[in-house]
């Protein structure tokens, strides 16, 4: 079997980036290669695509094999062999930067759980190989792609690892699924979306939903939504005068600007007009 090892740089290096691929490589490495016991400065995740090896760390030692990733932690003492039988082929990216720390545990890896086990059609591959190319390709922008490529690896780890270290039990899935009911209508609120949409989107039944929204929160998820954005039209009417209210109405997901006014009534027992007078012109009768 022969050693075989290639790497490519980012050809853009800056000092003060939140986040910041160094290098991605491939290598097939020998029967018993290893690496440390060592120290890194910068995370260091590998995945293995034929063979297999172990990986220690200050903690624990395991025994990896194709499909499994590591995550290195800068500062953290490891070592990592391949296996005398079926030394283990792998693809490797280096990243550092602020935001790396965040990032890493966003995915799930912590320096007590370093490991993750992948399924079958995993990006994790083809975003490391994709690094490489845009490395070779020694442009500018292999910087942004390979923040893509970067994150596309942490949102894969992240629906695996998150997802199977979540506490078990139905009132843990309902606090999560009415959390993102509730992000959900923070971030469209000034669309026109209803709340079919936002059951469709979630993929669950309507029916379902209302109940386990209005057992969390006190309010049916259509009250809640009108009312979030009969708030954020308040900060609209107090801090931009020039604007209607039917632009105001609009700006909030409401096209009705006289249902608008109606809902913002019952809300606060005056019309949206008279609120506005009242916040921007206090002492005017």
């Amino acid at each position: 079997m022969q050693h075989t090892y290639s790497v490519g740089s980012n050809p853009v290096y800056y000092d003060k980036q939140l986040l910041h691929v160094l290098f991605a490589g491939e290598s097939q490495t020998l029967p018993l290669h290893q690496a440390g016991p060592k120290i890194y400065d910068y995370y260091l995740l590998h995945y293995i695509e034929y063979g297999s090896g172990i990986f220690r760390t200050e903690q624990h030692t395991y025994e990896l094999g194709a499909g499994d990733c590591f995550l290195i932690h800068p500062g953290q003492l490891v070592s990592y062999i391949s296996d005398q039988q079926e030394p283990w082929r792998y693809r490797w990216a280096a990243f550092n930067g602020g935001d790396a720390g965040q990032l890493a545990q966003q995915a799930g890896f912590t320096p007590l759980a370093p490991v993750l086990s992948t399924t079958g059609g995993s990006v994790i591959p083809g975003a490391l190989a994709g690094m490489m190319s845009a490395f070779y390709a020694n442009k500018e922008s292999a910087a942004l792609t390979s923040l893509g490529y970067l994150y596309l690896i942490a949102g894969e780890a992240a629906e695996l690892l998150v997802s199977s270290t979540r506490l078990p039990g139905a009132e843990s899935q309902i606090k999560r699924t009415v959390k993102q009911m509730i992000h959900y209508m923070a971030s469209q609120y000034a669309h026109p979306v209803s709340i079919e949409q936002m059951c469709g989107s979630l993929g669950y039944n309507r029916a379902y939903l209302s109940r386990i929204f209005k057992q969390e929160t006190g309010l049916s998820p259509v009250t809640y939504l009108l009312k979030l954005r009969v708030e954020k039209s308040r900060q609209l009417l107090r801090e931009r005068p020039e604007l209607s209210v039917e632009q105001v109405a609009a700006s909030v997901g409401l096209t009705d600007a006289l249902y608008f006014s109606r809902q913002f009534k019952r809300f606060y027992r005056q019309s949206p007009t008279a609120y506005r007078q009242a916040t921007v012109n206090p002492g005017e009768k």
